[in-house]
């Protein structure tokens, strides 16, 4: 039952940072992702801007070139030969250094030259003069009077895929017309067809390297905040880690505090009852064992009803002592004295079961207020269940430290140690691994501990044995 609490409590607080934490980082998915579409789609647009500011820009140098083409060379041409013809000489020459001058520094790669017959008259690359039906759709729709323009671009599957080719080039069929009538036909007439091929390779890389940028400034940004959210997560974690301990704290110390007072009632309730009698019982044994001393009757009776009573009482005390805590009684007290009272308190016992003691005193303890008669019954709770742990001709070792707040005591035996599943109820009233006592020696040692607002944990030692430490505030 008190499983199923815990883990019902632990999971109506986790559960809304749960949703929180998956609302978070699946919005951040979400911007990411939307970030990196919003950036392919405007590179892309940039990319499309590209293209068309080419394509108008190649129809500028076609204009350009046109009218070079027949101001300073078809008309001379026509006026002096009366026909164009580009095999000739003379007449290329001519063509050549109209075309070379009028696109000098515009970074075209190529100029082809239809005639009406789709046959290439001029070229840069002069093996391509004389090639028939080199044109294709372009340069029919360059006839109608119509300027086209493709993309070509070169490079391997994944450089094409991410619109990143190692050669991008624009190529633009424009129609070449006669500006002035020299015929009584009222329309310009189509002499021809120009073919530019210009490389932009480089603008093209431009705008990769800015989606590029883009992106990968997306990403670091993202990253950033997905840092930022993972430190807030794991932050958050540990503060709701820490509280869900906390409160199991607390509902232990309320379910040990509701023990003890019912502990508390029950004992008191029966105290009375139970150390009256025994008070009686004792006296009467007592009484009897003079009488029997007088009539000098032998028998260890009376003994033995002394002994127990008393036992019964140190069984009763522990109870009260237990369930009833004392208030301590705070005054000045030296921690070495305390012990030291202890260790000549059991100097009977260490000699007879042959106990080897080690010192480890700071020398310079300060004076702290604590309540020496409290500290006294804990340290000597202590020291007989290392006695009872070393058995006999072992050692136990008692030191002391301090630093600005606190004073550090520790008691370390080198008997068998502690199991881990009795570890873990050593503090657990009642509990006890002992064929005698309550169980409730450590509890009422913890019991004095907190009344001095200190702490007390108990562990294993290598490579054995049991060590008890203790801080107290100074």
């Amino acid at each position: 039952m008190k499983k199923t609490f815990q883990t019902h409590s632990n999971l109506q607080g986790e559960r809304p940072f749960v949703l929180v934490k998956a609302f978070t980082f699946s919005s951040l998915i979400v911007m990411l992702t939307a970030t990196i579409v919003i950036a392919a789609l405007n590179a892309h647009w940039v990319r499309n801007l590209l293209l068309e500011k080419s394509k108008e820009y190649n129809s500028l140098l076609v204009e350009n070139l046109n009218h070079q083409v027949f101001l300073r060379f078809a008309a001379p041409v026509a006026f002096k030969y009366g026909e164009i013809k580009l095999r000739e000489p003379e007449q290329h020459r001519l063509l050549d250094a109209v075309i070379t001058s009028t696109l000098h520094s515009f970074h075209v790669e190529m100029v082809n030259i239809y005639g009406t017959d789709n046959i290439i008259g001029y070229s840069f690359d002069n093996s391509r003069v004389g090639e028939e039906n080199a044109g294709g759709v372009l340069y029919e729709k360059a006839m109608k009077k119509e300027t086209t323009s493709k993309l070509i671009q070169k490079g391997s599957f994944l450089e094409l895929l991410f619109w990143f080719p190692e050669e991008t080039k624009i190529v633009t069929f424009a129609p070449l017309v006669q500006e002035m009538q020299l015929s009584r036909v009222e329309e310009k007439a189509v002499i021809g067809v120009i073919e530019i091929v210009r490389d932009v390779s480089h603008d093209y890389q431009e705008v990769f390297k800015l989606q590029g940028l883009i992106v990968a400034s997306c990403a670091a940004v993202m990253a950033i905040l997905f840092i930022v959210l993972r430190f807030v997560v794991k932050n958050g974690e540990k503060i709701i880690e820490k509280r869900a301990e906390e409160r199991l704290r607390l509902e232990e110390k309320l379910r040990q505090a509701e023990n003890l007072s019912a502990i508390g009632e029950m004992t008191a309730g029966i105290s009375h009852e139970i150390r009256n009698p025994l008070g009686i019982i004792k006296s009467s044994a007592q009484l009897m064992k003079k009488k029997m001393v007088k009539l000098n009757v032998k028998s260890n009776l009376p003994d033995i009803i002394i002994e127990e009573s008393q036992r019964l009482n140190n069984i009763i005390t522990d109870f009260l002592d237990f369930a009833k805590p004392r208030q301590a009684n705070l005054r000045p007290c030296n921690i070495t004295d305390v012990i030291e009272k202890n260790l000549s308190f059991l100097e009977t016992q260490i000699q007879e079961q042959g106990i080897s003691i080690t010192r480890a005193f700071h020398h310079n303890l300060p004076t702290m207020q604590a309540d020496p008669d409290m500290l006294y019954q804990a340290f000597l709770n202590i020291l007989l269940n290392s006695f009872q742990a070393v058995h006999k001709n072992g050692t136990i070792t008692i030191s002391t430290r301090c630093d600005a707040n606190n004073v550090y005591i520790s008691f370390a035996d080198n008997g068998n140690g502690i199991g881990e599943d009795v570890i873990k109820k050593i503090w657990t009233p009642f509990f006890t691994t002992k064929d005698t006592g309550t169980g409730l020696g450590l509890g009422i040692v913890k019991n004095i501990v907190e009344a001095h607002n200190g702490t007390i944990t108990i562990s294993n030692a290598e490579p054995s044995g049991t060590v008890v430490d203790i801080a107290l505030p100074i």
